[in-house]
Parts: C-alpha cells; structure tokens; sequence
C-alpha cells in the first residue's frame, strides 16, 4: 500500500467512526423519532418501552470491562440475578433527568436479588463521569466506554441499547426481558421490574 493510500485510508475509517457516534448522540436531543425495530443499525429515542415474554427472550453478551473508578468489572458476576443496564452520558440532559429515579430504585431494591448497572458513553474524561455520579448519589457501577464499544456488542437484531438514554432489563437467565429508549421516571422502572422479581 503506498504512503498516501495509508493516511487517506485511516481517514476514512475515522470519518465513518464519527457519523456513527453522531447518529447514537441524536437519541440524547429528544426528539421522538426513528424505529424500533430489530432490524435498525441505530434507534433514536423512539420513547418506547418494549416487553419480551419469556419465552422469546435473547441472551444479553457477556459484556466486560474497566468501571468509572478504573476496577474490572464484569456482568458475568451479577449470574442469576435481575439486571437493570442503563447507558448514559453525563452530558446527557434525559440521562440527568433518569438519574435519581435509578439512584432511588437502585437503593430501594438492595437485597432483592437486583443490580444496577450503568454504561457510560461518550465521555472522554473519566472526571464528567465520576462527577455525575457523585452528584447523582449513583451508587452502583459503571463501565466506562467512551467510544461505544460495548454497546456494539450487543448482536445485531436483538432488543439493544441504541438510544442514549436507554434502559435494559435482564432476566435471571441474563435474557433481555425489558428495552426502554428513553428517559424513565421511577413509576416507569418499577412497573418493568416488577413482574421480573415475581418471576421464578
């Protein structure tokens, strides 16, 4: 390959990297648009809440990585639990608005075989993140992924995270069982985890 292809080539790849982190950062402006759809590469805030029945839920991956305080974490560890997944940005307004509402869910179901677990997305400072937690009394850990990779894990057709703000809610088997694209109030988040704990 010559010089100049090498340059021009890195380019390109780093262009399209961009206009895909654009088309994710969209879903955080509010506005209702774009589908929800198994098929769609990207979903902005279509402010839909979607529920799986048992049976046709899928695997979520086995996602694993560094947190906010820079500690592995992995999601393997919270195994035969009920999971609630929430990726946000601490420049994220919806993501502030959601914030004491998982805070106060997160707290309120301690000891009910529940975990709470953030992705951060698109923070280049771990610093916005940590503040945001801080401030935001989140006490249950994150992954950091300013680039978006782990989102990308998620198999394509799947019930993934494809808004920012966006809630998902694990089953026991580590199954979607819960998508939400968009900003939940309290009221919301406990009526999609319920039925989830009464399960067996």
């Amino acid at each position: 390959m010559s010089q100049t292809r090498a340059p021009r080539r890195r380019a390109v790849l780093v262009t399209a990297a961009l206009a895909a982190g654009v088309s994710v950062l969209t879903a955080c402006s509010g506005d209702d648009v774009g589908s929800s759809s198994g098929d769609t590469k990207i979903v902005q805030g279509t402010g839909k809440i979607t529920e799986v029945p048992e049976g046709e839920r899928q695997k979520a991956p086995n996602i694993s990585g560094k947190s906010v305080e820079g500690e592995q974490l992995r999601m393997s560890r919270y195994r035969g639990k009920i999971v609630v997944l929430n990726v946000w940005g601490s420049w994220c307004a919806p993501c502030r608005a959601e914030a004491p509402n998982l805070a106060k869910v997160a707290k309120d179901t301690e000891g009910k075989d529940v975990a709470f677990v953030g992705i951060n997305t698109r923070d280049l400072d771990r610093a916005n993140a940590k503040a945001f937690e801080r401030n935001y009394d989140v006490g249950y850990p994150s992954f950091f992924d300013p680039d978006g990779k782990l989102i990308l894990r998620f198999p394509k057709g799947s019930l993934s995270p494809q808004a920012i703000p966006s809630t998902l809610i694990l089953d026991r088997q580590g199954k979607i069982a819960v998508r939400a694209l968009k900003e939940l109030s309290e009221k919301e988040l406990r009526s999609a985890l319920d039925p989830l704990t009464a399960e067996k």
